[in-house]
């Protein structure tokens, strides 16, 4: 028989090795002789081979000639056949584990099988046995887990065939089953084009959860003493990687019908990455239906649906999940958000989408979520509208190319909220980190809609409008004044447009048509609600009331000719200010925009007011310049009320005399108006540590 090996390799030396050095690694191997139970006669063998090298490399003569023989192409040894078994031994010492393996278990078929109790089948089976298992090692260290795998098999096999070394078979058995997630990462990585391999182990991976008793493993399996659940987790997390959305729905699901909790929440996660990533609103709400089915210990269940919730667009349903979330952490960061309430649930659905939801999975590109092109895509739009049509209500969509308001009666739908399932669990759902100061929930109270009443009082319709209108537009906040802001996020301004002519397309049905060209002429600002004819004369005795009996010298406007006083307005950093602070804040917003449109100072009111309100102001002396005008504005506070008060919003009821005049920029006189008493609801919220004005609406 010819091995595989030559003279240097079987002794342990390097070709270039001394006949020092030969000598002492030949007494070296004669000490090392195994001891795992081969026969005295083989390892007397082995060392008659092992002197014969020794004495053949450190003769000179010798040695030159089987070096000339190498450099001439020879390659291997014979052995006779009463030392091939001695060979195949020191062949596997060599570091020639899967040679020695492959040659053994040739030798133990027919026609060369060993006669039979033999001590030649003796050691050939356990040769074959250990060689067997050291080429499992061999292959598992270069990572060849699925060909490590096939030599435990072989050996396992053989054994059983020759009825031999039970201890030694169980052995390896055991290291068989400890390899078990290595083969099936193994045949999970490979290319896809290797269909076979991956398809074989994704049925290895499904046989072992399912023996394991699901995904929690709840089985006493053969693996517990090989994979923990600390172990499997960690494996689990590198095996998604390599599997598609498809796949992992489709095992998730089989898992859950079996009684695997974790497999629906899960497969819930993998509905909603295929839903997001493929633009398929319908497997959202498929993803929906089996989060609300499950009773998954540790779990707030609530912000996921209304995460799913806003992708579809119903914004109040999705407010209303967030609030009703079981974790403190999460609603103290929502509540004290420094921006609205809506762009805080954006961030945390897209916080969520990245870091939950779009991972893990071998056909999703795993990449920055853009919320704006979710909605901006057709296919949602067109799903969305289906939706609305089918649930007969008004949905919140925008559409960049063109926004279709449609005049639908409107029936409000609500949905019985799933039981609280506990706090939100951090391994599966890392969140923002919350700002953590206490906070005093704000409930919003509905103003109730009576039609017959509103009909017989269109003007007051309209201010209810109005109202509404405002109290959204504070919900947004600053937010939808930031205009870098709304670069990125245009959706919401869609959102915001839509309302507003939804509530004008009302609210045009319901007013008189004397009152319509006046309704078209309201603007949100602090004017009287009916346009004035700039040809009829003040009311005298209003005018003189306001000018001889200011409230507030603060606000007295002077003619041209009076230079401006400066004044400095301080942030307002009270957590509970007083009516008074409020009062002396708002004085401070009149007088500044006062003088800006009258052209004698500039606007900078940063500290206490909204930069939304001061680009408004702004735009509107803009607009004045370019008409050649300017105002003259004397507003005097006569009385101010609390309505509501929370840590993050307060708002104020004010009464004021309000006397406008327009004047051209020669000097010329173009209309005045005036109004005892100008009505006008002021709305401040907490930002940056400070009360800022951000919005008010006037003629309530």
């Amino acid at each position: 028989m010819e091995l595989p090996l030559d003279h240097f390799r079987l002794i342990g030396v390097s070709p270039s090795a001394t006949s020092e050095e030969i000598l002492r690694a030949f007494q070296l191997r004669l000490d090392k002789t195994p001891d795992e139970g081969f026969t005295y006669e083989v390892l007397t063998q082995r060392s008659e081979l092992l002197r014969l090298t020794a004495d053949l490399l450190t003769d000179p003569e010798s040695r030159r000639e089987y070096e000339n023989l190498l450099l001439n192409g020879k390659s291997g040894l014979d052995f006779s056949s009463n030392r091939e078994v001695a060979g195949l031994i020191l062949l596997w010492e060599s570091g020639l584990p899967k040679d020695a393996f492959k040659i053994t278990r040739k030798v133990l078929q027919p026609p060369q099988t060993p006669a039979l109790g033999s001590s030649r089948e003796a050691d050939l089976t356990l040769l074959a046995a250990l060689t067997a298992r050291d080429s499992a090692i061999q292959e598992q260290q270069l990572r060849s887990y699925s060909n490590a795998a096939d030599f435990l098999n072989e050996g396992i096999q053989l054994l059983q065939r020759m009825g031999k070394l039970g201890d030694l078979r169980k052995e390896l058995e055991e290291d068989l089953v400890a390899l078990l997630p290595y083969r099936i990462l193994d045949l999970l990585s490979r290319d896809l084009n290797d269909q076979e391999s991956h398809k074989k182990g994704l049925s290895m991976l499904e046989n072992l959860i399912i023996k394991r008793g699901g995904l929690e493993g709840n089985n006493e399996s053969e693996y517990k003493d090989y994979l923990n659940q600390q172990e499997f987790e960690s494996f689990f997390q590198q095996i998604k990687p390599f599997l598609t959305v498809q796949e992992q729905i489709d095992l998730f699901l089989e898992l859950q019908k079996r009684g695997s909790l974790e497999a629906g929440f899960l497969a819930f996660l993998s509905l909603t990455a295929i839903g997001f990533s493929g633009r398929k609103p319908e497997k959202l709400f498929e993803a929906r239906r089996i989060l609300k089915k499950l009773n998954l210990s540790g779990l707030d269940s609530m912000p996921l649906v209304g995460s799913l919730d806003l992708l579809l667009a119903d914004i109040d349903q999705a407010s209303a999940r967030f609030s009703s979330s079981s974790d403190e952490n999460l609603r103290d960061w929502l509540n004290n958000y420094p921006g609205n309430k809506l762009e805080a649930i954006c961030i945390f659905c897209k916080n969520w989408l990245e870091n939950d939801v779009l991972v893990g999975y071998r056909d999703i590109d795993s990449k920055e979520v853009d919320l704006d092109s979710w909605f901006e895509d057709r296919e949602i739009q067109e799903f969305i509208e289906k939706l609305e049509k089918k649930s007969n209500k008004i949905a919140i969509r925008p559409n960049l190319q063109n926004q279709q308001i449609e005049k639908e009666s409107v029936t409000k739908t609500t949905e019985d909220f799933d039981n609280l399932l506990g706090n939100i669990d951090e391994r599966r759902l890392p969140w923002p980190g919350g700002i953590k100061q206490d906070y005093e929930k704000v409930e919003i109270k509905e103003n109730q809609f009576n039609e017959e009443y509103f009909k017989k009082k269109p003007i007051e319709f309209y201010n209810f409008l109005i109202e509404k209108i405002a109290e959204l537009k504070f919900s947004f906040g600053e937010f939808l004044n930031d205009k870098e802001i709304i670069n990125r996020s245009p959706y919401l301004i869609y959102i915001y447009a839509f309302l507003i002519l939804f509530a004008f397309g009302i609210g045009i049905g319901f007013l008189r048509n004397n009152l319509k060209k006046s309704i078209q002429e309201v603007t949100i600002a602090e004017k009287p609600l009916v346009a004035i004819d700039k040809n009829s004369k003040p009311n005298e005795k209003v005018v003189q009331e306001i000018k001889k009996n200011p409230s507030s010298q603060l606000n007295s406007i002077p003619d041209k000719s009076t230079p401006i006083i400066s004044y400095e307005f301080k942030e307002l950093n009270t957590p509970s200010p007083s009516l008074a602070d409020i009062r002396n804040l708002i004085n401070g917003w009149l007088l500044s925009k006062s003088n800006y449109l009258a052209g004698k100072s500039e606007i900078n009111l940063i500290n206490i007011v909204s930069k939304g309100l001061i680009d408004r102001t702004i735009e509107e002396r803009q607009n004045d310049i370019k008409k050649g005008i300017y105002k003259e504005i004397n507003s005097q506070i006569r009385k101010i009320d609390l309505e509501s008060q929370t840590s993050s919003r307060i708002v104020v009821l004010v009464e004021l005399n309000y006397l406008e005049r327009i004047v051209k920029n020669s000097g010329e006189f173009v209309n005045e108006t005036s109004l005892i008493p100008l009505k006008v609801k002021y709305i401040l919220g907490f930002s940056n540590k400070s009360w800022k004005l951000v919005d008010f609406v006037s003629g309530l």
